[in-house]
């Protein structure tokens, strides 16, 4: 598929700028292509004879989508073939690394929801108990309160909760934020409605709930209990939680970008303190990786079945608002159903945060696809949903 803009992946798809912020860490939360590069040399021979992803990510950078792009996929036999395109510096020309560390943003949201699952299945948590239950006291605001919000409103974006303020990035990138910072800054806004239970509204309110609730209930950081349940399990080997006050990136990792909106030139946002994120948004992450947590969950490594079927058990989801009415999302708990141009549906989620913008999902033939973009607003118009159309294309690609 051609990564220039056709009507049916956007109504799959696709979103516009302002509503890409609503799903994003920012709503909080040109490529030059330099050809395929693959993990190490014996995954060469997997080289698809028509490179039709390596196309569409050249088309974006020619575009001038972003300054580089990253993807990987995963076949359903583990087979894994990664692709750049792009610079990782526009000054110095520097090649955009091969598999490198990105900000994942709010895909961190599916790790805090399978945390949370994973008390359910140790029967520690019900999806269905008020959080005042787990959380006493906490929730009170106008027009909301813990006694009718449960936790399964909270992992489905359902609860009505307000979202709290979002900074410009030149503000919350200097500044370590405590989860009851946002706490409060949600809680001084009166509920959404409608009630508990209805549509789903996006905020990452709902994950720092959720992320309370896991500390609370296991006596533990949230970054312990998902390093040692989901990733240490899982082999997620380049997946980590970064310390307190930690700016930085490992090397060798993507760097991210704005554009100015007076100059166009990209500026680099790379090293912020991602802690106003925290359950909602803060893990560093590279595309393979985020593909083998997409597998083991999938695989029932992390969660029973059954709880993965509740998982995926979605109500529809319009991120477009009245932009776009007919863009058709399913969000389950903590995870993003997409409909693709070739038949099925993918699960997996998105993020967004100043200077990353990343897909990823899963086929139910178990094909997974992570694509990464350096920056997180597109200065060209349609280009996110250009973007979104070359995802639906790379998860397509093997059918």
């Amino acid at each position: 598929m051609s990564p220039q803009h056709t009507t049916t992946p956007r109504k799959r798809f696709g979103l516009g700028r302002r509503s890409a912020a609503a799903l994003a860490l920012v709503a909080l939360v040109g490529f030059a292509g330099i050809g395929i590069q693959y993990a190490d040399a014996a995954q060469a021979h997997h080289r698809p004879k028509k490179d039709s992803i390596q196309t569409s990510i050249d088309a974006l950078v020619k575009a001038g989508v972003a300054p580089g792009a990253l993807v990987s996929v995963r076949d359903s036999r583990g087979r894994v073939t990664n692709y750049t395109a792009g610079v990782n510096d526009p000054r110095t020309r520097a090649k955009v690394p091969t598999d490198g560390y990105v900000r994942m943003a709010s895909n961190t949201k599916m790790y805090t929801a399978v945390a949370v699952l994973q008390l359910v299945d140790e029967g520690k948590v019900k999806l269905d108990e008020p959080i005042e239950t787990y959380l006493p006291g906490l929730v009170r605001g106008e027009g909301f309160d813990g006694h009718t919000i449960t936790v399964r409103h909270l992992l489905s974006m359902t609860s009505g909760l307000p979202e709290y303020e979002l900074p410009d990035v030149s503000v919350w990138g200097d500044r370590y934020y405590e989860p009851r910072d946002m706490i409060d800054s949600a809680f001084s806004q009166p509920a959404h409605a409608p009630a508990p239970g209805g549509q789903v509204q996006y905020r990452n309110t709902n994950y720092i709930l959720a992320g309370l609730l896991v500390q609370k209930v296991t006596g533990r950081p949230l970054s312990e209990v998902i390093t040692n349940k989901i990733l240490k399990p899982a082999r997620l080997h380049e997946t980590y939680w970064p310390s307190v006050g930690d700016k930085t990136i490992r090397r060798p990792h993507a760097k991210g970008y704005l554009p100015d909106p007076e100059t166009m030139k990209w500026v680099d946002t790379t090293q912020v303190d991602p802690s106003i994120a925290w359950a909602a948004g803060q893990m560093i992450s590279t595309p393979s990786d985020l593909n083998k947590f997409l597998v083991a969950l999938q695989n029932g490594k992390l969660i029973k079945p059954a709880t993965l079927a509740e998982m995926r058990d979605s109500k529809v989801f319009l991120p477009g608002g009245e932009a776009f009415p007919d863009l058709v999302w399913h969000y389950g708990l903590g995870t993003t159903g997409y409909d693709l141009t070739c038949g099925g549906r993918a699960w997996g989620h998105g993020g967004d945060i100043d200077g990353y913008s990343s897909r990823t999902a899963i086929t139910a033939d178990g094909r997974a696809v992570t694509i990464v973009m350096t920056a997180e607003s597109s200065p060209v118009p349609d280009g996110v949903f250009q973007v979104l159309d070359a995802f639906d294309a790379a998860l397509c690609a093997g059918k």
